[in-house]
């Protein structure tokens, strides 16, 4: 059976959606006859994130990455994450002139400037240098891939998600609550712009579904939504079936599983008009992407549940798992000019000090 290994900084407990992406595509890879293993945090020690104690930062050592990677012998290396492991995973190929694939999962130069000084030009030019020797940079969506390669990215390719339907469906379920509820899902974080949806003045019951740094303050600030926590499988799938709206207030997601989630629960969307939404919906009549979210939050009571879960139906996870396989096995061998370049980037380690190795992605 061909192996696939996958490095990742993101792993379980978080809920997230590298996690989530990760978990579903290798399991839908066993039925195209592609083992997919991983190399996580669970293999080192780890320490909590200062700024988001949820968050663990792995402490790989070298020794031991090389010991794990041959020890799977892999006939393809994918590095999802540009934390410690995924630089070791990469430090690794470079070495040996292997070829490698990467993943673009988190807008991190946004994410970082919301929770420090550094500049975003910094963290561009680090993700750049990361990613420069990759053979497939997968991004999720054509508005991400085509702003990767203005950004100078090279190699870019589509790599889509999708949904789990056997979980994620409608069904007849009542959250006892004022109606309409409108429901949001994902980690409680200043990132995820909760407030834009928080902030509206709207018929019924704002839910909130997920945990992170922000929701204290959140919850004592606005008493009126109903923060549920991190909810999780049949759990979570039936809060999804029991509102009626979706909202999605995040302008930096790269994609965002949960509108995909929530579709095929048969909720439309409310989202702005950005890279993620616009991606995952396009043109199509599930939801309304509007820069002004009480609007669209409204029209979207209008939109037929069922035209959602049928636009969810034509995203499955072994669609996805296809692409990624091509992707990650459609390979060359390394040229010796491309392992020589030593010097790519000026001042690597400094840069990447400063950067959160967990993927702080929504689910």
């Amino acid at each position: 059976m061909t192996q696939i290994l996958v490095a990742t900084d993101a792993w379980h407990p978080q809920v997230n959606g590298v996690v989530r992406t990760l978990t579903m595509m290798a399991q839908a890879a066993k039925s195209l006859g592609v083992e997919v293993s991983f190399l996580t945090p669970d293999s080192f020690r780890t320490f909590a994130m200062p700024s988001y104690r949820d968050l663990r930062l792995a402490l790989p050592y070298q020794a031991k990455v090389t010991s794990l990677i041959e020890a799977a012998k892999p006939d393809s290396i994918h590095i999802a994450t540009e934390g410690p492991i995924g630089l070791a995973v990469r430090r690794y190929c470079r070495k040996r002139g292997l070829p490698f694939t990467t993943s673009f999962h988190t807008r991190f130069p946004e994410y970082v400037s919301a929770r420090t000084p550094i500049p975003e030009a910094w963290v561009w030019r680090a993700l750049r240098w990361f990613h420069r020797p990759s053979q497939a940079v997968m991004a999720a969506t054509p508005a991400l891939a085509s702003e990767l390669r203005q950004r100078g990215f090279r190699n870019v390719v589509l790599w889509s998600r999708g949904v789990d339907t056997a979980l994620f469906h409608p069904r007849d379920v009542d959250l006892c609550l004022p109606q309409p509820v409108y429901l949001s899902v994902g980690r409680v974080a200043v990132e995820k712009n909760l407030e834009a949806f928080l902030e509206l003045d709207l018929p019924g019951t704002k839910v909130v579904v997920g945990d992170g740094p922000a929701r204290a303050a959140l919850e004592r600030k606005y008493r009126e939504t109903v923060f549920l926590g991190a909810r999780h499988g049949e759990e979570l799938a039936e809060i999804y079936a029991a509102a009626d709206v979706f909202v999605f207030p995040s302008r930096t997601d790269t994609f965002g599983l949960v509108l995909l989630e929530a579709l095929a629960s048969g909720l439309p969307v409310a989202a702005f008009p950005v890279t993620g939404p616009r991606d995952v919906i396009g043109a199509a009549p599930v939801g309304v992407l509007d820069d002004d979210l009480r609007h669209a939050c409204l029209e979207a009571l209008s939109i037929p549940r069922q035209a959602c879960v049928d636009f969810a139906a034509l995203h499955t996870w072994q669609a996805s798992a296809r692409v990624f396989i091509d992707r990650a096995m459609n390979v060359r061998p390394v040229l010796p000019d491309d392992k020589d370049r030593a010097a790519e980037f000026v001042g690597e380690n400094r840069h990447f000090a400063a950067l959160p190795a967990s993927q702080p992605t929504s689910r």
